[in-house]
Parts: C-alpha cells; sequence; structure tokens
C-alpha cells in the first residue's frame, strides 16, 4: 500500500489554543533489537486534543510509552512545556504534570473506588474527590465497591479520575473507548468533551474513527511506525474512506 506523504501543515489552529506543550522530534523507539518507530514527529498545543490513528501494530501506543519515558530504548528528542525528557524517568515526567492512562487502565483492582481516588497524592490543580464526584457521579454511586467489581466502562472513568488527581497539564490516553458499549463510549466522550472545554490538553490513541473525530482538532496517521500523514478536523468528512482504509485490518 502506497501512503502519501506528510502533510506540510493541515489547518490554522484554533484561536483559543495557547503555544505548544508538546513537541516529539525524530522519535526511533526500539523493542530489543527491533526498530519499531522511525522518525516520529508530532506536536501539540495546550488545550488541544490530537490523536494518533492507525491499525493494531502501527506503532500508536510506543509513542505514548516512548512520550512518557516508559519505553526507554528511544533516541530524538521529546519536549514537553519548553523541558527536553528524553533523559527522565516516567516518574519525573508524571511530576512535570503528564498523566498517562494506558489501555489496561491500571486501577488498583482489590481496593474501592474511593480509596483508589484516595491513594494517589493530590497535587497542586489537582481535581478533588468531590470534583471528581461530580463530574463521575457514577464513581460516587460506587465509592464502596472493589475496582474489580466495576463494569469496563466504570474502570475507564476511574483510571481517568486517578490521574486527575494529580493536576496533569497533558493527558495521554490509550484506546478510552476499547471493548465499551456504545453507551459507554458516549459517556466517556461527554467526559473528555468537558476536560476539553475546560483546557486539558490531551493525546489521543483510537482505533474507533467516530470517536476520534469527535474529539479531536488534528489527526496522526501512523503506518509501520511512521508518521505518514496529519489530517485536520474540518479535512475529515472529505477524507473520511480514506481514513478508515488506514484503520481497516
Amino acid at each position: 500500500m502506497s501512503v502519501p506523504q506528510q502533510a506540510p501543515g493541515a489547518a490554522p489552529p484554533r484561536p483559543d489554543l495557547g503555544g505548544e506543550i508538546l513537541s516529539v522530534r525524530n522519535l526511533n523507539a526500539y523493542y530489543g533489537q527491533s526498530h519499531v518507530l522511525h522518525d516520529v514527529s508530532l506536536n501539540v498545543r495546550a488545550g488541544e486534543v490530537v490523536s494518533l490513528i492507525g491499525r493494531n501494530g502501527a506503532g500508536k501506543t510506543t509513542t505514548l510509552k516512548s512520550i512518557m519515558g516508559v519505553l526507554r530504548s528511544r533516541t530524538g528528542s521529546i519536549s514537553f512545556n519548553g523541558r527536553e525528557l528524553s533523559r527522565l524517568p516516567s516518574h519525573h515526567i508524571a511530576r512535570l504534570g503528564m498523566a498517562w492512562v494506558p489501555e489496561e487502565r491500571a486501577i488498583l483492582a482489590t481496593l474501592s473506588v474511593r480509596e483508589n481516588l484516595e491513594l494517589p497524592p493530590a497535587r497542586a490543580g489537582g481535581w478533588s474527590i468531590d470534583k471528581i464526584y461530580q463530574h463521575f457521579p457514577i464513581l460516587r454511586e460506587r465509592g464502596h465497591h472493589a475496582g474489580s467489581k466495576l463494569s469496563g466502562g466504570e474502570q475507564q472513568m476511574l483510571a481517568i479520575a486517578r490521574v486527575l488527581r494529580s493536576g496533569p497539564k497533558l493527558l495521554l490516553l490509550d484506546e478510552p473507548s476499547e471493548g465499551l458499549a456504545p453507551v459507554i463510549v458516549q459517556q466517556i466522550g461527554r467526559m473528555l468533551e468537558t476536560l476539553k472545554a475546560e483546557g486539558m490538553s490531551i493525546v489521543l490513541v483510537e482505533q474507533n474513527l467516530r470517536f476520534a473525530t469527535r474529539l479531536a482538532d488534528r489527526h496522526y496517521v501512523i503506518v509501520n511506525g511512521s508518521v505518514v500523514d496529519e489530517v485536520a478536523r474540518h479535512e475529515v468528512a472529505a477524507r473520511e474512506q480514506e481514513l478508515l482504509h488506514y484503520l481497516s485490518v
């Protein structure tokens, strides 16, 4: 399959966006001897939602792991709020204001919802538990239930709510709609729209094109570990079939 070259610039930025919060340049990543990301470059502005779309195994999750410092075998430049991250471990990156919600959600299954929320130390700018309950009323209702007793959608809400306790400036979300019923996907989408309206910057990995295009201002298309295209929100309708092709098995 031939792929188009990366677009030089997709659309004028939203006027309400701030300056660049994340800059990734010429990122290469490796699993052992396997070279899995090839000169990946992307950027995110403050208050912007950017999606990474592509087939399973294209390199989307690896990109998030590299940005967050979870995958250490990498080269290139990763800058967050003007600070170079390439040599920092993931816990230092988290303290700078970046949060990652992995596809497996990583909640503490034996602890209650309330305990999951209380365990992460609240930081300046972080959400209080009362604010979390206002935005996620189902978590208040399930407050004494163990994490293992929650539905997939409730676990996803809890995973996102936990990281909001730390007051992140940038949220990395890996397949938040994966495996969820359509009505739950809509609830997750509304919750992310609320975060966006409050100015949260988000990098969203998704295979659900409708979900991604509902939220994201721009889309980076990843094929075989390389960014091959950038699509602005206003271009999606005209290019929908092309984008679906990228996501097809």
